[in-house]
């Protein structure tokens, strides 16, 4: 039973007792005109007027608690917010690229790189990111749960504006949303942004710095102009160091800007690590 539903309940029994002293008092007046002795019949009217006062309090009270005494309630014992969870996550490309410019048939173009994504069944922490840790931190929740991060290029401060999965360059700043619950202040959390399999410069290790449980979580990635480049993204989020969700979304080359050569150009898979 949750704080409304008690607070209902017992209202009605406020009620109950009330009416059961209503009745009472009335019983009592129609004995007091029996007695012949004004003493006794007067001693017995008096009793039952105080049952009715008693009556009308009770009632009183079972009127103003459901209206003021349950926000009363709520101050002493706040309630916690439960968002709906949704682990399960879709990777869905929308976009389909489709060459415009086509090789001469007698060359066949060989990329020096072949890109080859694979998909870790379990994250992990790097050694490096694991350094960083801060000493003495509080121990993590193990049922501390995140939902599906949903990634934009604009943040409202609660959550990211239009999100998608599938972004075309130019970007300068990514950010990823999402919900949290039964998370504990002040415990390390770590947050991985990974291009292609590879970790980039944009990660964060910190204490936890928000609620027990709430909506408006972030985690943002920015670089300068040029720096981003296209590829299959995705972000790992921890708590300690228990792997809690995974977000992915792909960008694509600048559409605007077209090939003037005869060849596909190559995507480097460099990027400097932490």
């Amino acid at each position: 039973m949750d704080i409304h539903g008690g607070i209902s309940a017992i209202s009605v029994l406020i009620a109950l007792a009330g009416a059961f002293l209503v009745r009472s008092s009335i019983r009592t007046m129609q004995g007091a005109r029996k007695l012949s002795f004004y003493g006794l019949r007067k001693m017995h009217n008096a009793n039952a007027a105080r049952l009715f006062i008693i009556a009308l309090l009770l009632f009183a009270c079972a009127i103003w608690i459901p209206f003021w005494g349950e926000p009363i309630v709520y101050d002493v014992f706040p309630p916690s917010p439960t968002p709906t969870l949704t682990p399960t996550i879709t990777l869905t490309p929308t976009i389909t690229l489709t060459p415009t410019i086509t090789p001469i048939p007698s060359q066949t173009n060989t990329p020096l790189v072949t890109d080859t994504p694979t998909l870790t069944l379990t994250p992990f922490l790097p050694l490096a990111i694991e350094a960083l840790f801060q000493q003495g931190a509080i121990t993590p929740n193990p049922e501390a749960v995140f939902t599906a991060i949903q990634f934009s290029t604009e943040f409202d401060g609660l959550n990211p504006v239009d999100p998608k999965t599938v972004f075309e360059l130019p970007i300068e700043k990514m950010y990823g949303g999402f919900d949290y619950n039964n998370t504990i202040p002040g415990a390390q959390w770590t947050a991985l942004w990974y291009r292609d399999g590879q970790l980039t410069t944009c990660y964060e290790t910190k204490p936890w710095d928000g609620g027990t449980g709430g909506i408006g979580g972030s985690t943002e990635c920015s670089h300068p102009d040029g720096a981003w480049q296209a590829g299959t993204y995705e972000v790992r989020i921890f708590m300690g160091y228990e792997w809690k969700v995974v977000g992915r979304f792909i960008v694509l080359g600048d559409l605007s800007t077209p090939t003037t050569t005869g060849t596909l150009p190559i995507i480097s898979l460099d990027t400097p690590t932490p």
